[in-house]
C-alpha cells in the first residue's frame, strides 16, 4: 500500500502561542489521526539558523504518516470532516499561512 507524508506548515496567531501549541499537540493531530489512512502524527518546532539567507515563513511543522491506495479519498475525508464541524478548530491558528504538501515515499533506508 503507498506511503504518504502530509505536511502542513503553520503559526500561531501573535501572543497565543500556548493556547495554539495545546491545542494543536492534544486535540488536532489526535483528531487527525483517527481518520482512515493516517496512522500517526509528529509536530515540530521550526528552527531559524544563523545562516539563513531569509526569514522563515512558518514557525511549525506537523507531518502525519499516511498509507493508503486512495490519497485523494483520504484527503477528502479530512476535508469533509473539518468543514462539518467534526474537527475541533482554534481561533489561535494563523489560517492566512497555513501551507501543506503532500509527499509519496519512494525510498527507504533504516541505519
Amino acid at each position: 500500500m503507498p506511503r504518504y507524508q502530509y505536511v502542513v506548515l503553520t503559526n500561531p496567531v501573535e501572543g497565543r502561542e500556548d493556547e495554539y501549541n495545546e491545542w494543536y499537540s492534544k486535540t488536532h493531530i489526535r483528531e487527525v489521526s483517527q481518520i482512515p489512512g493516517f496512522k500517526s502524527a509528529n509536530r515540530y518546532k521550526i528552527v531559524n539558523r544563523p545562516s539563513a539567507k531569509a526569514p522563515l515563513k512558518h514557525q511549525y511543522m506537523a507531518l502525519y504518516e499516511m498509507e493508503t491506495d486512495d490519497v485523494e479519498a483520504t484527503l477528502a475525508e479530512l476535508g469533509r470532516r473539518s468543514a462539518a464541524g467534526e474537527l475541533a478548530k482554534s481561533t489561535a491558528l494563523n489560517g492566512d499561512v497555513t501551507s501543506t504538501t503532500l509527499v509519496e515515499l519512494i525510498a527507504e533506508y533504516k541505519k
